[in-house]
């Protein structure tokens, strides 16, 4: 089969699957938001993964946590898409672009799982309330959340810059950060994972980060203890292929006044 029949065949798939879950949202009065996200689309993600000859292995540290949690992950590929739709996060609300609202099918299993639609960085006033807007709905209704503290699709095969917003959510919610590392051989990716090549992806749910004594004060230098954990990670499996048995951060070091003299 062509590249470009597979990937016209892919979104015949999407676009009627969304259809599908429009039709079941209707009648429910959009009120069962977890059976349209844990199942329909895990189901719709399953398909194009197995379709495309891609198969995961989901490696847990330790169990969920059966609270409200901030999920983050890297996100090197398209490929993750699909990836955390076959996930079906626990109870888990997603961030993604707003842009994408001018797409059908991301317009529609978007507004239909609840998803929240940002802005670009180049509106930090408008970002600023989405994300307080997405505290409000949070905090009132206990649902997890999904966000890539990239912020982008990173294709250089390192670690991208992370943004504060995953981090000040979790800080403000004091609900713990559950990291997700995504392992994509780049030989499987092609461009971006749009012509994704059959292999196999590995998905590395590390322990629970607490959060409960976090500050604002602090954010930056808890993100970048975060950054850095994926850091360590990402180079060992690139290494040798397993996880570094250290999965800790370091915690921030106390401000020490100086007297003046």
């Amino acid at each position: 089969m062509s590249m470009r029949l597979r990937i016209g065949l892919t979104g015949l798939f999407m676009l009627a699957g969304s259809f599908f879950l429009l039709a079941v949202a209707i009648p429910t009065l959009f009120l069962a938001r977890r059976f349209y996200s844990e199942v329909i689309v895990r189901w719709m993600g399953q398909v194009v993964l197995r379709f495309w000859s891609i198969d995961y292995t989901t490696y847990y540290s330790e169990p969920l946590p059966d609270r409200q949690t901030i999920y983050i992950a890297n996100h090197t590929s398209t490929l993750d898409v699909m990836l955390l739709m076959a996930l079906a996060l626990p109870r888990a609300r997603f961030f993604l672009s707003g842009s994408l609202r001018r797409l059908l099918v991301p317009a529609i299993i978007g507004y239909t799982i609840g998803i929240f639609w940002t802005v670009s960085q180049r509106f930090p006033e408008r970002r600023r309330k989405i994300f307080q807007r997405a505290d409000r709905i949070l905090r009132r209704t206990g649902d997890s959340v999904f966000l890539s503290p990239e912020g982008k699709c990173v294709t250089t095969g390192e670690i991208g810059p992370f943004n504060k917003g995953s981090f000040h959510l979790a800080t403000s919610l004091k609900a713990p950060i559950v990291p997700i590392y995504i392992h994509i051989p780049l030989e499987m990716q092609g461009w971006r994972g749009y012509h994704a090549h059959p292999g196999h992806v590995g998905v590395y749910f590390l322990p629970a980060i607490n959060t409960s004594l976090w500050r604002l004060e602090d954010l930056e230098t808890n993100r970048d203890r975060v950054h850095d954990l994926y850091v360590r990670v990402h180079d060992a499996i690139r290494a040798d292929g397993r996880v570094p048995v250290d999965l800790s951060i370091e915690p921030p070091q106390p401000k020490v006044m100086r007297a003046a003299v």
